[in-house]
Formats: structure tokens, C-alpha cells, sequence
């Protein structure tokens, strides 16, 4: 099924509006990773004369720099350069929370759930579903599949899934939550599963001491993050922001795997030194472990789905004993009054949060 989907864009505002060249922002984070102008060419995939091009033509565009270069010390932003960019990132990041909404289908009219066969369920990697996943398919007609948060909620918007698995940090915020966003509480409510401790994934022992995200900076260590619209790649956009860091500063920031259990594996191989993920997927692998913050896991479900025989097995399902057995063995792990339900609401202002 194709879609259009919306992109994010910057152009000159006022008389005669101007585009930026698609090719800046790419360039600029290039350039704040590598220090140099001729590596961010490299990693844009443009040659050195192209990338001094699209620099000197925004210069002109704007009348102001992006980027200072000097003689025998490489590249470096430019205050415009690293407000650009820091702009760029969180647009992007709503984009990813927000952008299901504006996407179009291309042909053919919105498809309808199924009414019976495979219970269809889009969710967020987590280690005790990726356990139980193939029992539930052979034994129970499940079709699980793994995808960000964000994605998830979107298939499951689009009626692409039936249910859809995401998780959300319990910091105080009392419920909200920027995935929540595309939810409605007349039409959807949530079913609970379990909650787990997620925090900083590092080297056995902890050799550098570290406590925070800010201490991952501070001594410049090597981070491996989540893919874009991942639970915990939008957490990590949110702890730098409580520290006022950017992710220009966090050295690996665009350095992305796909699972708990992947970034976990690239610490123990030594090819970083910190991330941000699951304490049971750290200590799979015999790393240390530094809480960060407290999450709970959710399935969103249409209210009229849950008098169906598929919806009611799956929240008997999420209590049995077998779930019990695999919860229990996951450091940091802890059913959830699974299978009842928790109901959303719309908080001032519009936006939706967990009652």
C-alpha cells in the first residue's frame, strides 16, 4: 500500500520565499559529527565542491553563515547553523509522533478489520513479547510484529493492525505522552500489560562511572542510540532536552539499532560505550545497568473490538500462566494488572493523556 507521506522542509520566509537546498540539514549534521567538511561530504554522499556550493549559495540566500571553516582546524556550526539544526531535530520529531495523521493513502479506500482469522497486533520491541511471539502465532493465531512505537500506533490508525503495543515513560507527567497524540478516548482505550526499568546500558563495572546522559557527553563517550520513532528514541530526545544538551553533542547519535537486545550487543562488542535500553536486555549480556526511568507497556484496542473472542482471549492471554513465567525471569520486569483496561482522556488544551 502506498502512501504520501509529509516531509519536513525549510525555505526564507517573506518577499519571494526562497527553498533552503534539501542538501543542508543533512550536511550541517554531517558536519557536527565529523568536524571536518570534507568527511560530511563524504557521509552526505556529495562531493567536497558540492558541499562548498550548498554552504556559500545559503550564505548568500540568507546573508549570514551556517558553518565556520578554518585553515588546518576543520569545521564547526555556526550559531545560526546549530539553531537551524536543533529546529530541524525537533520538527522532525513531532514529524515522526504526528505525521500519521497527514499521510494519504494512494488508490483504493481505508481497509477494514478483519472480523476473523489472525488477531494482527503492530508493537514496540520488547523482550518478553519477542519470547512469547512465535507460541502465541502457532497456538493462537497471532501475528506479532515488531515496529516503533510511533509506527505501530500508526498501522494501528490506519486499520492496518488490530491492536497496537507501545510503551511510555512514567516520569510524573501525569499520563501524557506525545504517542498518545493519535489516540482518541471515545474511540480507542488501552489494555495493560506489565512495566519495566529502562536507563543507561554500559560496560561491565560501570569503569567510567556514569550516572546520567549529561556524564555520557561530558566524557565523551560513545553512545548507541534507537531508530527514529522508537519509545526510547524519542526518550533520549527528551532527557537531552531536560539537560539542554543537543544531539549534535552526543557523540553517536545517529548511530542506530533496532532492538534492546542490538544495543545491548554493541556495548559488549566494544563498539560503544553507552545506550539507552532495557536492564533485563543489559544483563542478557553482563553489562552494567543505571536506572533511568520507570515505563509501562500498553496495547491501544478500538472499544467496539473488545466484546470480540480474539481481543478477549488476547487480555487472558497477557495474565496466563506461561506470560507469568517469562515476565518473572526479566530483571526489571513486572506484570501489570495485565489485561485490564485503562482509559484515556483529553487534558486542557486538547491533548490526550492516560487517566
Amino acid at each position: 500500500m502506498r502512501k504520501l507521506a509529509p516531509t519536513i522542509g525549510w525555505m526564507v520566509a517573506g518577499r519571494g520565499e526562497s527553498a533552503v537546498d534539501a542538501r543542508l540539514l543533512p550536511l550541517l549534521r554531517a558536519i557536527a559529527d565529523a568536524g571536518t567538511l570534507t568527511a560530511a561530504a563524504a557521509t552526505v554522499g556529495i562531493s567536497y565542491r558540492s558541499a562548498w556550493g550548498v554552504l556559500d549559495a545559503t550564505a548568500r540566500l540568507l546573508g549570514a553563515t551556517m558553518v565556520v571553516l578554518e585553515r588546518g582546524r576543520g569545521a564547526r556550526l555556526a550559531p545560526l547553523g546549530e539553531r537551524l539544526l536543533a529546529a530541524d531535530t525537533s520538527a522532525r520529531t513531532l514529524l515522526e509522533v504526528h505525521g500519521h495523521s497527514l499521510r494519504l493513502r494512494v488508490g483504493g479506500a481505508p481497509r477494514r478489520e478483519a472480523a476473523t482469522g489472525e488477531l494482527r497486533v503492530a508493537a514496540s520491541h520488547d523482550l518478553a513479547l519477542a519470547r512469547l511471539r512465535a507460541g502465541w502465532r502457532a497456538r493462537y493465531g497471532i501475528g506479532l510484529e515488531f515496529h516503533g512505537s510511533a509506527e505501530s500506533l500508526e498501522r494501528y490508525v490506519d486499520g492496518d493492525a488490530q491492536l497496537a503495543g507501545f510503551h511510555m515513560a512514567l516520569d510524573g507527567a501525569r499520563g501524557r505522552d506525545l504517542l498518545l497524540a493519535p489516540l482518541r478516548p471515545d474511540r480507542d482505550v488501552l489494555i495493560r500489560f506489565l512495566r519495566r526499568a529502562q536507563g543507561l546500558i554500559l560496560p561491565a563495572g560501570n569503569p567510567r562511572r556514569v550516572r546520567s546522559l549529561r556524564d555520557v557527553v561530558d566524557r565523551k563517550l560513545r553512545f548507541v542510540n534507537r531508530q527514529p520513532g522508537s519509545g526510547t528514541r524519542i526518550l533520549v530526545d527528551r532527557l537531552l532536552a531536560a539537560e539542554r544538551l543537543r544531539p549534535a553533542d552526543l557523540d553517536g547519535y545517529t548511530t542506530e539499532e533496532f532492538t534492546h537486545a542490538a544495543v545491548a550487543a554493541t556495548i559488549a562488542a566494544g563498539k560503544a560505550d553507552a545506550g539507552l535500553g532495557l536492564q533485563a536486555a543489559a544483563a542478557d549480556f553482563g553489562l552494567a545497568f543505571v536506572p533511568v526511568v520507570q515505563e509501562s507497556y500498553l496495547f491501544a484496542c478500538r472499544r467496539r473490538a473488545l466484546r470480540t473472542g480474539a481481543v478477549s482471549a488476547f487480555r487472558a492471554l497477557l495474565a496466563d500462566v506461561d506470560t507469568r513465567a517469562v515476565v518473572a525471569a526479566l530483571p526489571g520486569y513486572a506484570l501489570d494488572a495485565p489485561g485490564a483496561l485503562a482509559e484515556l482522556t483529553h487534558a486542557p488544551g486538547g491533548a490526550v493523556r492516560l487517566l
